[in-house]
């Protein structure tokens, strides 16, 4: 893989990545007048959770589903600026320009006048992830190839924001589809570098240590074996293993697992990294021919925060979609929204028949 950085007007970072067989020509400079970024970002402590909120008022002038000829994810061409000045790129990932949290973050929190919510700057990372220039595509439009270099170039951040800092952890994910909230019709995904362990990265890890005192083995181990002899396997290869949990919590949702315990992306060989690939293309399109039009989904990477001493966690691939039929969605109504008590639609089973036959 090659790697080749530059910066937008701004000072916002931008990465392209290409295949160590395409030519790269030299970055072209990005020509705009933009404003400074926000550096507003703040985080509040929440007692009675014990767990950190962010607050970034700034992102409610975010770009929102501009039309096809204005999105600011496709290359810069015709005397069109976009957030990408070069007129064609393979994978291409910047710095967002209305970030949740900054590694300028500035210490004037304001007054929050109590007592028990400590207050902090937001400092951080996020970063966008273009996977291709072609806006009209979908990740499951990919080729192996191109999928992969996404792979490296997830592995290639997650590297080095690990390293800034005050970052605890790295998340990787897609949101598609209007249904999901999405503002930019362009596939892309984004990354999180978090100056703290997320609520439920937390959970898992207390949930594995209280799994290896009382039993001595691995919480993830031992739910990918006894997944692997059950019935709601979608698919398994050589290195990874496909399955709808047999507590899922969304109407169609499928965890994809190495089969070598690993923590991170980057500790992925390559032939685990191509079979990823193949794996999780088969997947999406299984999802998308579920029923007449795409399904919206959310593709979460669980990855061991930069800290696990313990070594609890292991790497996986949470993907979800919100659809629970043809023409209906689930929404988080009063038990989910107000208890965090799910309540699931459709049987796990059903799901994983459906998506083998399709």
């Amino acid at each position: 893989m090659k790697r080749t950085r530059t910066t937008l007007a701004d000072g916002r970072d931008l990465l392209y990545f290409a295949a160590d067989d395409e030519p790269t020509p030299p970055a072209p400079p990005d020509l705009r007048d933009l404003p400074p970024v926000s550096t507003a970002s703040q985080l509040r402590w929440d007692p009675l959770l014990d767990e950190w909120v962010m607050m970034a008022s700034h992102r409610q002038h975010r770009t929102f589903m501009p039309a096809r000829d204005e999105c600011p994810l496709c290359p810069s061409r015709q005397g069109r600026r976009t957030e990408i000045p070069a007129p064609d790129y393979t994978v291409a990932i910047f710095e967002n320009r209305f970030p949740s949290l900054s590694t300028e973050a500035h210490p004037d929190t304001g007054d929050v006048a109590h007592p028990l919510v400590d207050v902090r700057p937001g400092y951080g990372r996020c970063e966008v992830v273009c996977f291709t220039s072609d806006h009209n595509a979908r990740f499951a439009d990919l080729d192996p190839r191109q999928a992969r270099l996404v792979v490296d170039a997830w592995a290639d951040r997650t590297t080095e924001l690990s390293s800034l800092d005050g970052v605890e952890q790295v998340f990787c994910f897609e949101s598609r589809g209007r249904e999901i909230g999405v503002t930019l019709s362009h596939p892309h995904g984004q990354i999180y570098a978090y100056p703290f362990v997320t609520p439920r990265t937390r959970r898992m890890l207390e949930v594995a240590r209280r799994h290896r005192e009382r039993t001595g083995r691995d919480l993830h181990s031992d739910v990918v074996a006894a997944e692997r002899a059950g019935s709601r396997v979608l698919a398994e290869t050589a290195h990874w293993v496909a399955f709808v949990p047999a507590a899922a919590r969304w109407p169609v949702e499928v965890h994809l697992y190495p089969l070598r315990r690993v923590g991170t992306i980057p500790e992925l060989t390559g032939e685990e990294r191509d079979d990823f690939a193949r794996l999780y293309l088969d997947v999406l399109r299984r999802f998308d021919r579920l029923y007449d039009a795409p399904l919206p989904y959310i593709s979460a990477w669980h990855q061991a925060p930069v800290t696990d001493d313990e070594d609890l966690s292991r790497l996986h691939l949470q993907l979800f979609s919100v659809r629970r039929s043809a023409d209906k969605l689930k929404y988080l109504a009063g038990s989910e929204s107000g208890m965090n008590a799910f309540i699931t639609d459709v049987l796990p089973e059903d799901v994983a028949r459906r998506l083998r036959e399709v």
